[in-house]
């Protein structure tokens, strides 16, 4: 079954968006690191709906409960479980949806795989699953800063349908992100991609984009060959993300247009160390990583719930028209940020700690 995720450190999300909440199960978290529920609320509050005007209004505080695992403030080594309720589910505005299947959404393969569907918000399709990441995200990340004191994740957004952000991943910063509702540092691109948001939800439709993700203040030496190459392995949990279409890591999809000669990062010693010249393979080599910054790129799509008509078929195979009612953001990349920071750091704990049980 799909619902777990990691080795080492793995992962186990559960719940349906308008269920009786949605949690997750954290087992393979080392012991006394310190952990308290404010850790974790701190990475769901940049994810909660509501936060703006240019994502979802339904109204959830997401307030994280820990249940197990945790004992005065650190954990145990054990089963680390967390809940967080659903408070304002509105399954009857998906009514419709029980006999129809929305274009591009889960509705039709999840009927086709299972023959049944929770049609109310989507179920275990809906982004609301990504609670659970999060959480776990949040969790994975003091694990990693007790072992690479320097470690830090900074996700953004680069663009937004027509519009491209300029940001320099070796310089941006957490609070650059978080300085605006649409998480991008560029302030100029910032304000057309909110507009071009704003217009699109007036109009009923939705719009997708990128966002870029730096990894700072990591080892040499971590991703397994061959198999779980730590870009395999990254590429996995971003696509594993609802609404994702595209992974590139470095110059990704550019490089096809260079020679080697242009692309190859030629090694030199620095502060003595090996290090790059240049970061063209994105920190990245032969599946491990090579001590430079982790840098990597995730499409969106545009949100496929929209409330424009669009032809589709119900589930007796008649051919009708749906435009969908109920809350849903008309651009998903300002909430997925904390959620690409959450899977990366899930990847990277992971790899920390079969490292650490390969090389002493």
């Amino acid at each position: 079954m799909g619902n777990s995720f990691g080795h080492l450190f793995r992962i186990t999300t559960w719940g349906e968006s308008h269920g009786g909440g949605v949690g997750v199960v954290i087992d393979g978290c080392p012991s006394r690191i310190p952990l308290q529920e404010s850790d974790i609320q701190a990475e769901l509050d940049r994810r909660r709906p509501g936060q703006s005007s240019i994502v979802t209004p339904r109204a959830e505080a997401d307030r994280c409960q820990i249940l197990s695992g945790v004992f005065e403030g650190q954990t145990l080594g054990t089963p680390i479980s967390v809940l967080v309720l659903n408070e304002d589910a509105q399954p009857e505005t998906y009514a419709e949806m029980a006999q129809t299947f929305r274009p591009s959404h889960a509705d039709f393969t999840y009927e086709a795989k299972y023959g049944i569907r929770n049609w109310q918000g989507g179920g275990r399709a809906s982004a609301r699953e990504t609670i659970g990441r999060v959480a776990a995200g949040a969790v994975a990340r003091k694990v990693l800063q007790r072992m690479f004191p320097q470690f830090e994740a900074v996700a953004y957004v680069t663009h937004v349908y027509q519009t491209t952000a300029f940001v320099d991943s070796d310089a941006v910063t957490r609070e650059q992100v978080e300085a605006n509702e649409i998480r991008c540092p560029d302030a100029a691109a910032a304000q057309q991609m909110i507009a071009a948001i704003a217009q699109a939800r007036a109009e009923g439709d939705s719009l997708g984009g990128i966002i870029e993700c730096v990894l700072r203040g990591l080892p040499p030496g971590l991703g397994e060959p061959v198999f779980d190459k730590l870009e395999a392995d990254l590429a996995k949990a971003m696509l594993s993300i609802p609404a994702t279409k595209g992974f590139e890591i470095g110059s990704g999809f550019a490089a096809t247009q260079m020679r080697g000669s242009e692309h190859n990062d030629e090694f030199e010693m620095r502060d003595e160390q090996v290090r790059t010249k240049t970061n063209r393979s994105g920190g990245v080599q032969g599946g491990i990583s090579n001590g430079e910054n982790i840098v990597f790129r995730v499409a969106f799509k545009p949100t496929a719930t929209i409330a424009r008509p669009q032809q589709t078929v119900t589930l007796t195979g008649e051919e009708t028209t749906l435009a969908a009612r109920g809350r849903h953001d008309p651009c998903v990349l300002p909430r997925a940020v904390p959620i690409v920071e959450a899977m990366a750091t899930l990847v990277l704990c992971d790899h920390a700690l079969r490292q650490r049980g390969t090389a002493l």
